[in-house]
């Protein structure tokens, strides 16, 4: 039984970030430090002496710095919002806090999640804890690497095309993206308003999903967010897994996660079923003509005026290539041949699926078709937009997806990823926790 208080396993994990991380340090994965958090423990440290204590009482909890809380920043790691501090918790936020989470602080990431490596953040890439000469992901890379690192316990991210999944694959921990409107967006400085979810980054199954437990739910300050009961990791019996066919760039990734795949499902009796899923290979021309668009529309507050500075003026290039892309798309004469397209080439996608649903229970795939890069050593444009190509489907359909640690190519950590059917957060979550234990 773990006697540790909340202040004395602060201390720790603050030690731990001072030494490795913190001000540009080895792994770069903090932005800021919450300066209250040694108070906030103590206080937590006497509701549960009072055994007044809520869920997450005595978890460290760290959060991208694209969501808001109350008196840090804001910054989406980009020098346009770098003097912004929040004026409100966003409703995961509070409702972390309502059940005694202590919030350690804001991670890097992507600038505006704009990336798929942690490269693109204003104040230098995170480094990955398990190869320190190589890419942490992105764009949840920040909070991917704090917990890899053993600086919290768990971490908020936001998925937009695999934000939250690709750097859980590469850094060897557990990330999970929910179904669309499971979680309450509101307080979110989201990338693309339609793909969005903000969801949880553990060193296991079960702390993401108490985690995710304590953010879901229907919130009045976001319409597209629905009730949901408590999600729960139950036997799993009868299950068929769905494999997908499909090519990626590195062999020896799908190799791994089939081997995986093979093993649990001769220990546990489920039967494995190869699909056809027609138009899987768009996704990653359908996800992005519609996040350049949506980013481009999403930015035009950042005009200097109310908060922050003039994005154009002061972002990086992949942000400016983003904002320029949505505006060309968006005019009159090409929303029609490329937006439109888009958003009919979803539909699509979403039947694909559907169907493959009828003929299995949970489709299981690689998370990334490559593993990380050195930072600094782009493998090309194609090929980073490529990455994106596994996880993107889950936001395009909607479908809830976690990924979870497959094992180690070159000694470098490999994702498994499992989607599910709208809102059946239930059996992934339990998929995910035999896998976990096999």
């Amino acid at each position: 039984m773990n006697t540790e208080t909340t202040e004395q396993r602060l201390k720790k994990y603050l030690a731990e970030i001072e030494k490795n991380d913190y001000k540009g340090k080895k792994i770069n994965a903090f932005l800021e430090l919450n300066s209250r958090a040694l108070e906030e423990a103590r206080e937590i440290d006497e509701k549960i002496a009072k055994g007044r204590a809520g869920k997450l009482a005595g978890k460290v909890i760290a959060v991208k710095a694209n969501i808001n809380v109350l008196g840090l920043t804001a910054s989406c790691a980009s020098h346009t919002l770098e003097d912004y501090k929040s004026t409100y918790d966003a409703t995961v936020i509070s409702r972390i806090k309502e059940q005694d989470g202590l919030i350690i602080g804001m991670t890097n990431m992507d600038e505006f999640a704009c990336g798929w490596s942690g490269e693109t953040s204003a104040f230098g890439a995170t480094r990955n804890p398990c190869c320190l000469d190589k890419v942490a992901g992105g764009s949840s890379s920040g909070s991917a690497a704090a917990v890899a690192s053993g600086f919290c316990d768990i971490a908020l991210g936001s998925d937009t095309g695999g934000s939250i999944r690709n750097p859980a694959s590469h850094c060897g921990v557990v990330g999970i993206k929910p179904s669309y409107g499971l979680v309450s967006r509101y307080g979110l400085i989201d990338m693309t308003m339609s793909f969005d979810q903000i969801g949880a980054l553990a060193r296991n199954v079960d702390d993401a999903l108490l985690l995710l437990n304590v953010i879901k739910g229907k919130d009045e300050k976001d319409a597209t967010s629905l009730s949901s009961e408590e999600i729960k990791i139950k036997p799993v019996k009868n299950l068929i897994i769905g494999i997908p066919k499909i090519k990626i760039t590195d062999d020896r990734i799908w190799r791994l996660v089939k081997d995986k795949v093979n093993k649990i499902a001769k220990i546990k009796g489920w039967k494995i079923k190869e699909l056809e899923i027609k138009h899987i290979d768009l996704g990653v021309q359908t996800y992005y003509p519609i996040v350049f668009s949506e980013f481009f529309s999403g930015t035009r507050k950042f005009d200097g005026r109310r908060y922050g500075k003039k994005i154009e003026d002061s972002c990086g290039e992949e942000v400016l290539k983003r904002i320029l892309g949505g505006e060309i798309i968006t005019q009159a004469e090409f929303e029609g041949k490329y937006y439109r397209k888009a958003l009919s080439a979803r539909e699509v996608i979403k039947k694909d699926f559907e169907q493959a649903f009828k003929d299995c229970d949970v489709i299981i795939m690689p998370t990334t078709p490559c593993l990380p890069w050195k930072i600094g050593s782009s493998p090309g444009m194609e090929a980073e937009y490529a990455t994106d190509a596994l996880t993107c489907l889950a936001n395009i359909t909607g479908l809830p997806a976690i990924s979870i640690p497959a094992g180690k190519i070159d000694n470098i950590p490999v994702g498994l990823q499992i989607y599910g059917k709208m809102f059946d957060e239930n059996l992934i979550f339990s998929v995910a926790k035999e896998t976990e234990k096999s």
